[in-house]
């Protein structure tokens, strides 16, 4: 009972994990433009202001930045007294990127009493958990999908690790291996843990119930199940059915707690879950030559 206490005082004020995100808000810093893995699903050629889902944003910020940005919402009387949480979501995977660290670096000078929140597809957990604790993560978020190498690859055509190019299986069980043990690591650390799961129906469906008690006995604190947007290779797949999302999510709720009012947030989204706000801001500067970058990577 104590531990879940003190659990529960650590994320008092995180709009994903506190239940609190109709009045605290969140602010993603898009810093981190590199890739080491491809998802089937995912695509990050263009951008609508209207558009809400992972791997989008309308400019790549450098660190110097992204901390300017950081002291023009906390200085706003609109965006300051609600933002409690500074995160990097991508575009790319944050652990593949040496701005991450130090645009979280400078947030910390700064505003210490942000909670600093990272999301990953977990690839490189394991060899970046002394860099994560250096920074004073307070929370982490982890894309896993499958276990079974065989539906792994299914969905990633390919995971560049350590400088090799891994494709298929292969790939898929080096990335569920590290995401497992820096899973296990993270919770040793005591970082509190949301795993995200993408569905896609005739995919992974049988994967989820594996997933969520792995993640739980790991040290998961909830999961969040994300239906797919139908794009990339997945364009001509159907998403789950709102009912059927549902259904997975009452099921899963007997193993780990479940993550509802998730919007799929942009990488530079700021503001309240839902109620994401459009901050002034230069002219959108083009992704691309940051992507010709991530395919020079993969």
């Amino acid at each position: 009972m104590a531990s879940s206490c003190k659990q529960m005082q650590k994320i008092q004020g995180h709009p994903c994990f506190g239940g609190n995100h109709q009045k605290n808000g969140r602010m993603h810093l898009a810093v981190a433009p590199r890739c080491n893995i491809k998802c089937g699903y995912c695509t990050r050629r263009h951008d609508c202001a209207n558009e809400s889902r992972p791997g989008v944003t309308s400019r790549l910020l450098t660190p110097q930045e992204a901390i300017v940005k950081v002291r023009e919402v906390m200085a706003s009387p609109i965006t300051g007294p609600i933002i409690k949480v500074i995160g990097i979501a991508g575009p790319g995977d944050p652990l593949f990127n040496e701005e991450t660290f130090e645009s979280f670096r400078l947030v910390g000078e700064e505003f210490p009493d942000l909670m600093k929140c990272l999301s990953t597809n977990g690839l490189l957990l394991p060899d970046r958990m002394a860099d994560l604790k250096a920074i004073d993560l307070h929370s982490l978020t982890v894309t896993l999908n499958a276990l079974d190498p065989r539906v792994g690859a299914r969905i990633y055509s390919h995971v560049n690790y350590r400088g090799v190019r891994y494709s298929g299986e292969e790939g898929a069980a080096i990335l569920a291996a590290n995401q497992l043990e820096g899973l296990r690591l993270a919770a040793e650390a005591g970082f509190t843990i949301k795993i995200n799961t993408v569905v896609i129906p005739g995919v992974n469906d049988d994967q989820i119930p594996l997933i969520a008690r792995k993640v739980k006995e790991l040290g998961a604190f909830v999961m969040n199940l994300m239906p797919l947007i139908p794009q990339a290779d997945f364009a001509a797949h159907e998403p789950p059915a709102p009912e059927k999302l549902e259904e997975l999510r009452s099921s899963n709720e007997k193993i780990i707690g479940q993550f509802k009012h998730c919007k799929q947030c942009r990488a530079d989204a700021v503001g309240l879950i839902g109620q994401d706000l459009q901050l002034s801001k230069p002219a959108a500067v083009s992704q691309e030559p940051a992507l010709e970058e991530l395919r020079l990577h993969q």
